[in-house]
């Protein structure tokens, strides 16, 4: 019998505050993202000035996903060939990337983690481009929707551990396992480690409501997230065989409002390009 910790916001939030902070140079990176007059030069400056994060963000920057004609070799080239937009998604996409340890805490596969984050990701910035949404922010808020997971895994890995013999005894989503076994669930805890790493409003808003949305009315951030969660799930890239993929409502259907052949050219250029993606940002 597994008795629920009962964990509220504020335990999860003391146990962040154990983590790493985010560099200088991303919280700024992230701030920009809602900012129209940004001083390109200066910021490109200060993402040089980290050479391991300067190192992984241009061989994404070379990887296929982007087609790249000739190989870019610095930061600011990489901005003039690519742009701003999306240097300061692969920059911040590397940095949260690395700040959690590959170790098995909780019991957690972090590959198989990965491999889902980077596939709700790449979903992500393919859907946004049907929903005429930015595109490199729904990358970066769909390689981020399930940060919490880490949260939970990290800083209350015993819990976590008797969470997944919960799940594996009664065959239930995860979220619903993290409810009953730790008190609150993944979405929550992404959202407060999102809010202390002050994410953009809507950022935080995505991983907090990620399997939780109202699907009516016009496209959001959140919804295209929710989407692509659903969508990465269902097309079974992680290499777990438990994995449960969630409904897709009929209503969310009517406002992605995606054709027969969208959807075939949307699983299709997602598998692609997925896995050039995690040849990099999963080790």
């Amino acid at each position: 019998m597994i008795t629920a910790l009962n964990a509220s916001i504020d335990d999860v939030v003391k146990r962040i505050r154990d983590l790493p902070s985010l560099s200088a140079v991303v919280v700024e990176l992230l701030s920009s993202m809602d900012q129209e007059d940004i001083d390109v030069h200066v910021l490109g400056g200060k993402i040089a000035l980290d050479q391991s994060l300067t190192a992984k963000t241009l061989r994404l920057a070379n990887s296929s996903f982007y087609g790249m004609s000739s190989k870019v070799t610095t930061i600011h080239q990489a901005i003039a060939v690519l742009g701003f937009h999306s240097i300061r998604t692969l920059v911040t996409a590397c940095a949260v990337t690395g700040s959690f340890p590959s170790n098995a805490a909780g019991g957690v596969n972090f590959q198989a983690f990965w491999r889902h984050s980077v596939a709700t990701a790449v979903c992500a910035k393919l859907l946004a481009v049907h929903l005429k949404l930015n595109p490199d922010t729904a990358f970066t808020a769909g390689l981020l929707h399930d940060i919490g997971t880490l949260v939970l895994a990290t800083r209350f890995p015993a819990e976590y551990a008797a969470m997944l013999a919960y799940r594996k005894e009664h065959d239930c989503y995860i979220i619903d396992a993290e409810r009953a076994v730790i008190g609150i669930d993944h979405a929550a805890a992404g959202a407060a480690l999102a809010a202390y790493w002050k994410f953009p409003a809507d950022m935080q808003e995505a991983v907090a409501k990620h399997h939780q949305i109202d699907a009516g009315g016009k496209p959001t951030l959140a919804l295209l997230v929710h989407a692509a969660n659903i969508i990465a799930t269902a097309l079974d890239l992680t290499g777990e065989e438990d994995d449960l993929a969630p409904p897709m409502s009929q209503a969310l259907w009517v406002t992605l409002a995606l054709s027969e052949a969208d959807c075939a050219k949307l699983f299709r250029d997602t598998e692609s390009t997925f896995v050039d993606m995690c040849k990099i940002l999963v080790s």
